[in-house]
C-alpha cells in the first residue's frame, strides 16, 4: 500500500463517528480526574507489575493518585516498546500538550500537572468525547443497577450477566436478584419471571445489549429443567453445589437469558474463552488469561436455537479468530466483535481484520 493511499484511508476513517461497544466506564463520573485514572488502568498496572513493580506498591490502601503515578512512571522506561505506552504518549500529546517522545521517571511530574489542569476544566468530559469522535459509549451494568442519574443516550446501558449465570450459589447474588426484581429465586419458573423483570427494567432505560464473559469449558445446551430445579430447590445461604448441579443451573440461566434476548430483541454479546484467576497474585484485573481449549463448536446449538438473536462474539486469541470468521461466514446471527483484551495488539488486529474483511459480510463486523 502506498503512503498516499494509506493516508487517504486513514483520513476517511478519521471522519467516522465512533460507538464504543464495550467499556467499564462509570457514567456518573465518566471523565478522568488525574493521570492516575489512566495509568492506574490494568493495561498499565499489569505491565508495570510484569516489569518488576510489586503489586503491594500498586494497590497499597490509601495511596494518593500522584504517588501511584510516581511509582509507576519509572517502569515506563522498560515499557516504551509496547503499544500501550504509545497510546499513553499519544493521549498526553493530544489532550495535555505533551511534546516529548517518552514519559518516565524524568518528566512524569510535569505531565501529571498538565493533565490535572486540563482535567479540572468544566468541559473536560465533552472535550474527550468530541475530540475522540465518540457518539455513544456502551456500559457494563450489573443486573441490579438502578440505571438512574445519567444520559442513557450517550452512556448506553448493557446488562452484564456473569453473576447470574455463574454465581447463583452465592447468597448475596440471590439477595440482589430478589431486591431488584421482587422475585425470590426457587426454581426455573421464578428465574424466568425475575429475568423478565430485569429485561423490562433495562430496556425501559435504553439498554441495547446483554453481555457475558465465558470460560473455555462452558458449553451452552438446551437445559435439563429437572436437574436445574433440583439444584435450585436446595439453595440455602452460600450453597455448595456439585459440579453437575452448578452446570445444570448455569445452562438453565444462560438459555433463559438467550430466550429473553429473543423476546426483548436484544443482541447477546459473548466474550468467549477467559480463565479467571490464573495468576491470583496479579494486580486487579491482571489475573485472567486464555488457553486454546476454546471452540465455537460448543456454541453451534445455541446459534441454531436462537436464529433471531444476534450474537456479537469476541475471542481472546488470534488463534481463535479464524474459527470466529468461519462461524460469522456461515451463521447469519454471528457477528465478529472487536479485538478483546489480549488480542488488542496491532500485530494481531491487522491479521485478524484482514481475514474478517475478506470473508465476512461487511455489515456483520464490529470494530
Amino acid at each position: 500500500m502506498s503512503e498516499q493511499l494509506h493516508q487517504r484511508l486513514f483520513d476517511e476513517l478519521e471522519r467516522l463517528p465512533l460507538i464504543d461497544p464495550h467499556t467499564h466506564i462509570n457514567p456518573h463520573a465518566a471523565a478522568s480526574t488525574t493521570l492516575a485514572d489512566i495509568l492506574g488502568y490494568h493495561y498499565y498496572t499489569e505491565l508495570a507489575h510484569s516489569a518488576g513493580l510489586p503489586r503491594e506498591q500498586i494497590e497499597e490502601p490509601g495511596l494518593e493518585p500522584r504517588e501511584l503515578v510516581g511509582r509507576l512512571a519509572p517502569f515506563l522506561d522498560h515499557l516504551d516498546n509496547t503499544v500501550q505506552v504509545s497510546w499513553l504518549v499519544e493521549m498526553c500529546r493530544e489532550f495535555f500538550g505533551f511534546d516529548g517522545d517518552r514519559i518516565g521517571a524524568a518528566n512524569w511530574e510535569s505531565v501529571y500537572d498538565a493533565a490535572l489542569e486540563t482535567m479540572a476544566l468544566e468541559d473536560w468530559e465533552n472535550t474527550v468525547l468530541e475530540k475522540s469522535a465518540l457518539e455513544q459509549v456502551y456500559l457494563t451494568n450489573d443486573f441490579d443497577d438502578p440505571l438512574d442519574g445519567f444520559d442513557t443516550s450517550r452512556y448506553v446501558p448493557c446488562l452484564r450477566t456473569d453473576d447470574l449465570v455463574f454465581h447463583l450459589d452465592r447468597q448475596t447474588t440471590r439477595e440482589r436478584f430478589e431486591k431488584s426484581t421482587g422475585v425470590a429465586l426457587s426454581d426455573s419458573s421464578s428465574l424466568r419471571t425475575g429475568l423478565a423483570v430485569l429485561f423490562e427494567h433495562f430496556t425501559s432505560h435504553g439498554a441495547r445489549a446483554c453481555a457475558i464473559s465465558l470460560p473455555p469449558d462452558f458449553t451452552p445446551e438446551k437445559p435439563d429443567s429437572v436437574a436445574a430445579d433440583a439444584a435450585l430447590s436446595r439453595i440455602d445461604g452460600d450453597t455448595e453445589w456439585t459440579c453437575d448441579e452448578a452446570t445444570a443451573v448455569s445452562r438453565m440461566v444462560f438459555w433463559t437469558l438467550s430466550q429473553a434476548c429473543a423476546d426483548f430483541d436484544l443482541p447477546f454479546d459473548l466474550m468467549i474463552g477467559v480463565n479467571r484467576r490464573v495468576y491470583p497474585d496479579g494486580v486487579f484485573q491482571g489475573q485472567d488469561l486464555f488457553d486454546k481449549r476454546t471452540s465455537l463448536k460448543q456454541y453451534g446449538e445455541l446459534f441454531s436455537a436462537f436464529p433471531g438473536v444476534t450474537f456479537p462474539v469476541s475471542v481472546l486469541s488470534s488463534t481463535s479468530n479464524q474459527e470466529l470468521v468461519s462461524y460469522s461466514w456461515i451463521f447469519p446471527n454471528v457477528v465478529t466483535n472487536g479485538h478483546w483484551w489480549y488480542s488488542n495488539i496491532p500485530a494481531y488486529i491487522e491479521t485478524d481484520c484482514r481475514s474478517r474483511l475478506q470473508a465476512v459480510p461487511r455489515h456483520k463486523q464490529i470494530g
